[in-house]
């Protein structure tokens, strides 16, 4: 059990460090887009959609990475205060019963949804647009797929923690 929660750690630890670079990128296209709408008082709808694109897939496909290091939203009100095994049961409990069947889900109507924008090369409405608009699209996919990936960790390392003795 413990070399599939190593592999899948490490697989989300990888695509975290490589994702975490898309914030360097939108940094410098956000610079960019500032200069020339500032100095030269014009911008191009491509570097908006750019921005708006960045932005969205660095929020899904960080979503496992975060998940990881249990920095994403949560209501700590009982939470902290339960031992370390009340907090596996929680974990165990809502990453079966709530998270495995949101990703499903999610990944299921997303995938039909990038699909068939991606059939019909669908592009942005905006003249000067970006052409790829099922790249975004996919990335819903992808996102929770990754996500889905650290749940199972997560779920691993739960029953891990409650089959502990003490």
């Amino acid at each position: 059990m413990q070399r599939i929660i190593t592999f899948l750690d490490g697989l989300i630890e990888k695509i975290g460090t490589v994702v975490s670079w898309i914030v360097a990128l939108l940094a410098l296209m956000i610079g960019f887009d500032v200069i020339i709408r500032y100095v030269f008082k014009f911008t191009y709808v491509w570097i908006i959609e750019v921005e708006i694109y960045l932005f969205g897939m660095l929020f899904l496909l960080a979503s496992g990475y975060t998940f990881k290091y249990d920095k994403h939203v949560r209501v700590d009100i009982f939470y902290n205060k339960l031992s370390e095994k009340g907090r596996a049961w929680i974990n165990l409990i809502g990453g079966i019963f709530l998270l495995i069947p949101w990703c499903y889900v999610v990944i299921v109507s997303s995938w039909y949804y990038s699909l068939s924008s991606f059939l019909v090369r669908e592009a942005s409405p905006q003249a000067g647009g970006l052409p790829a608009l099922y790249v975004l699209k996919f990335s819903i996919t992808l996102g929770f797929m990754l996500l889905l990936i650290q749940c199972t960790s997560q779920i691993l390392k739960s029953f891990q923690i409650i089959l502990k003795k003490k």
